[in-house]
């Protein structure tokens, strides 16, 4: 396999970790592939795997994720720097009946790698190497990578990108198998949508660990792994080590014309509507005209397919509502179709928009673009990546539920945000209720294609909280769970598949959707993400992981 390398981290940065045991690279192992070539070349660093124990002073730097309410006690964590790396340290870990866990980005909302069963963390976050596979004709970024750290690979290298999240620091590990989403998302589809294979270490029925290729080739025998990993969740087949991406209309042979190409430039908009001009119905109008467009305007053959726009619904004690919105640059009239959308939903409202002066959710103040303001993409994605004071703050603790919508908001379901948003007995500015719009480019795929199955939705709905001490735990999460269970109150607190909305992201996972106590619906949290998938995933887990190795508290079962 034949590739060119654009690397910004140099390999041996976890290297001097203190105390820490060498797993040596050894020899690269084979791999199960579909066809020529039939071995994968394993990535290029030699650099010697650690393990890390209690003892060593960077135990408690990596045995903690980005929520701070998850913190493990595994017996070690390893530190690896390839794929024969990631073989031993499963092999090894089975071998002695170890439970696993895989850390990437560390941005997991549940305690799905940290928790006091896990005895062994896999720390992929040194394995980063982005390059060009010209045998596959496909982009190969590493699991370990993070998603600012891809962009950038991919753009400054050969000017290609992928339509994935907008958080800088979230790992490519989970992000990608769980589908990933984007600002680009309405104009490009999902992040797996361009996902061509990915490279999987598997345990299989007599305990062996090895390497697996998968691709979307229907004549692959592995097609199935891959087909898992586009939306299936990460933690329930392998580990993932890495990603090949090529886009499926992908034509020639230079790696510039594998993958999309994002926009030059786009027009990024930040206005903030403030709190205090709100009464229920203003708030009403407002939520609903965003529904309204969004379900006016999801198909492809819509001019705004290329907008994409944030309303950002922050408690009452913030002071104001957000409405963060970015277009291609190259659409005609951007800019005015940008002036268009706002007015549409915020004129019914009666309250006059204002530069965005103060932290909205989790974004930053954006007070410099009131007025529509042209701006290189990737300068774009680095401004909203890291104009972000949640996620440059390692200290804090969240919780979070998400929703798929089909269509707006209700009369009734606005009303129950308002009451939530405006409560007097709890008073966190950080907390919100954060509408993302979706649907356009998504929905022209089809649903069996990949195991992304809502694909008809138009807007996703993320609700979040977050604070700063174990002593606000229950008073935040008994406000999320408020908000949550009073907006989908008709249908047992959760967003049921119906005809409005669609279940829920599984890479934004709820402690509480396995809790019959707290999902009432009757619906249970494998339909709520996975839907009529479900069963094929169950069966695609019996042939790559019989024996259960890679499970955590919402993992696939076996059947």
């Amino acid at each position: 396999m034949a590739t060119l390398n654009r690397r910004t981290v140099l390999a041996g940065t976890a290297a001097g970790v203190v105390g820490a045991t060498a797993i040596g690279a050894g020899p690269a192992l084979a791999t199960e592939a579909p066809g020529e070539p039939t071995t994968s070349t394993p990535t290029t660093s030699t650099t010697t795997a650690t393990t890390v124990s209690p003892a060593d002073p960077s135990y408690q730097e990596l045995t903690v994720g980005h929520n701070t309410r998850w913190v493990g006690t595994p017996d070690s964590v390893r530190v690896v720097y390839n794929t024969d790396q990631v073989v031993k340290a499963v092999q090894e870990a089975v071998t002695n009946n170890k439970r696993i866990a895989v850390r990437g980005g560390g941005h997991c909302y549940a305690d799905f790698v940290f928790n006091p069963a896990v005895k062994t963390v896999i720390d992929m976050t040194q394995m980063d190497e982005v390059s060009y596979d010209s045998a596959r004709r496909a982009f190969v970024v590493e699991a370990g990578a993070t998603l600012l750290h891809a962009y950038q690979a991919l753009y400054k290298g050969w000017g290609v990108a992928l339509p994935a999240g907008l958080c800088y620091s979230v790992g490519v590990g989970g992000h990608i198998a769980g589908g990933g989403f984007g600002l680009l998302s309405r104009q490009f589809g999902i992040t797996v949508d361009h996902l061509y294979a990915v490279e999987v270490v598997t345990v299989d029925s007599t305990g062996k660990a090895k390497i697996v290729m998968s691709t979307r080739e229907a004549t692959d025998p592995h097609r199935d792994l891959w087909w898992a990993h586009t939306g299936g969740g990460g933690g329930n087949f392998g580990v993932v080590t890495r990603y090949f991406f090529r886009s499926p209309d992908a034509t020639g042979t230079t790696p510039s014309s594998q993958l999309m190409k994002p926009p030059k430039d786009v027009y990024l908009s930040a206005v903030s509507l403030p709190w205090a001009d709100f009464d229920k119905e203003k708030f009403t109008a407002l939520v609903r005209h965003y529904g309204d467009w969004h379900e006016r305007n999801s198909a492809v053959s819509s001019p705004a397919h290329g907008l994409t726009s944030l309303l950002v619904m922050n408690h009452k004690s913030n002071g104001n509502i957000g409405i963060i919105t970015q277009i291609d640059a190259s659409v005609p009239n951007a800019a005015k179709l940008i002036e268009d959308y706002l007015v549409e939903i915020t004129s019914p409202t009666g309250v006059d928009t204002a530069p965005l002066s103060r932290a909205v959710g989790e974004q930053g103040p954006l007070p410099a673009f009131f007025t529509p303001r042209k701006l290189p993409w990737l300068t774009s994605v680095r401004l909203l990546g890291t104009n972000n004071p949640a996620l440059t703050n390692p200290t804090l603790r969240s919780a979070n539920k998400s929703a798929y919508h089909r269509k707006g908001f209700t009369v009734a379901q606005a009303g129950s945000l308002y009451n939530q948003l405006t409560r007097t007995d709890f008073t966190n500015p950080v907390a919100n209720v954060m509408l993302f719009g979706y649907g356009s480019k998504v929905n022209t795929v089809a649903p069996a294609a990949t195991a992304s199955v809502q694909r008809d939705s138009v807007f996703k709905a993320l609700y979040a909280t977050q604070w700063s001490t174990a002593a606000d735990d229950a008073k935040n999460t008994a406000w999320l769970r408020d908000v949550y269970t009073e907006v989908y109150s008709t249908s047992g607190g959760y967003p049921v598949p119906n005809a409005s909305t669609d279940g829920c992201y599984v890479n934004y996972p709820d402690v509480d959707i396995t809790d019959t106590t707290q999902n009432r619906s009757g619906v249970a949290w494998s339909t709520l993400y996975y839907k009529e998938h479900y069963p094929r995933l169950q069966q695609i887990k019996k042939t790559y992981d019989p024996k259960n190795v890679f499970r955590h508290s919402q993992s696939i079962a076996l059947p």
